[in-house]
């Protein structure tokens, strides 16, 4: 049985407000006030808590993305802070429903056992002992064998607890998934950032999170200084690798596959051996670069306030990036750099960019290389600002 979620925003008559607030109450559908409600900026460590009368005010800087209203027990609300800035809401959160659908591939034990690690590489990082889920064991994992597709939901907010970076991080898991055939990761969420420590050590790890990151590359394409900034961007193609097996091929490997699962056949051909070979070892397609430096108006458009980010091809970000060390009391660059080479596939999509280098629709931008290793442990609150 499939479940209905209803989210109600009702506007009230707007009355002498003058700074930036977001203000109302929240209750539940049958019009009760709800305390307790977390209601944040989704990214930042902008937010507040509703009080017993359902009550709540939460000053913003400018319209910075969206504001999300989290309850356990009740669906989360999400909207654009410019559609409520200054105006008296009123929020109805419904609650969850507790009965879960019917689905063809289940949430098991056996599934969090086995792709647990493969969940935290890509969701969290490298760094399993001072970056951790607090309540992990919340989680849900489904694995569909046929598809070799793996899916992963939070019932509860996340607590993440980042020693590195020295922020506890309310992370609200949307979705996750991860195609295993092509190691291809999409998830999105919400988070709230509250800061645990405030040291020279964690300030420095900040600014080498910070530095080269995607969240740096975008504050550059908003305030036009990609070139200050020492990105380097190309102009890239996507080419078929002809070492790849065709599509016939791959048809010949699977149907031999589902030979094998039927027979007792244990010779493999030379040929079905080949095409598994190029199969595991080669990409489908190869990377060309066709003009190097391009200017940012080739993928930037700059129109009534806004700016928009869309190319039709792929972008390659080269960025040397010099490490921060502390030298006494002062950060300084190390003398020495590492390059970070990604690649952005656009595709033709349009991204509003924010001043505070948030875009629209994240999860339909795919990103390769150092950009891709910007997990969880690496990232910053969207109102950080370098050196703090």
């Amino acid at each position: 049985m499939k479940k209905a979620i209803l989210l109600f925003l009702f506007i009230l008559p707007l009355y002498a407000v003058t700074a930036q607030i977001i203000k109302g109450h929240v209750v539940n559908d049958t019009g009760s006030f709800i305390s307790g409600v977390n209601i944040y900026i989704d990214g930042t460590k902008t937010g507040t808590v509703s009080k017993d009368d359902g009550s709540f005010s939460l000053s913003v800087s400018g319209n910075p993305g969206n504001v999300v209203f989290q309850k356990h027990d009740y669906t989360t609300f999400t909207t654009a802070v410019s559609a409520v800035i200054n105006k008296n809401l009123k929020v109805v959160l419904t609650k969850t429903n507790a009965i879960e659908e019917i689905r063809l591939v289940p949430y098991t034990s056996e599934a969090y056992r086995n792709y647990i690690n493969y969940f935290l590489d890509t969701f969290i990082g490298s760094d399993r002992d001072r970056v951790t889920i607090k309540n992990q064991k919340t989680l849900k994992f489904s694995y569909d064998k046929k598809n070799n597709f793996l899916k992963v939901k939070a019932p509860n907010t996340l607590i993440i607890e980042n020693k590195n970076l020295g922020y506890e991080i309310q992370y609200n898991l949307i979705s996750y998934s991860l195609d295993l055939n092509s190691n291809t990761v999409n998830y999105t969420g919400t988070s709230f950032f509250k800061e645990t420590k405030n040291t020279d050590k964690t300030k420095l790890n900040r600014m080498n999170a910070y530095d080269g990151s995607l969240l740096h590359f975008f504050r550059s394409i908003y305030n036009h200084t990609i070139s200050e900034e020492k990105f380097i961007v190309n102009h890239v193609v996507k080419m078929t690798n002809p070492k790849y097996p065709t599509e016939e091929e791959l048809k010949l490997l699977e149907d031999f596959k589902q030979i094998i699962r039927s027979s007792a056949m244990v010779k493999i051909p030379e040929n079905i051996t080949d095409i598994s070979q190029r199969k595991n070892s080669q990409k489908p397609y190869a990377l060309a670069i066709v003009k190097t430096l391009i200017p940012d108006s080739d993928y930037v458009t700059r129109k009534d306030g806004k700016v928009i980010f869309s190319f039709k091809d792929i972008l390659q970000i080269n960025y040397q990036k010099y490490f921060y060390e502390i030298n006494g009391k002062e950060f300084i660059k190390s003398k020495y750099p590492v390059t970070l080479s990604s690649f952005l596939h656009p595709e033709g999509e349009l991204f509003e960019v924010s001043k505070e280098g948030n875009i629209t629709n994240p999860d339909q931008l795919i990103n390769e290389g150092d950009f891709s290793k910007n997990k969880i442990e690496n990232m910053l609150p969207l109102d950080y600002q370098l050196g703090d």
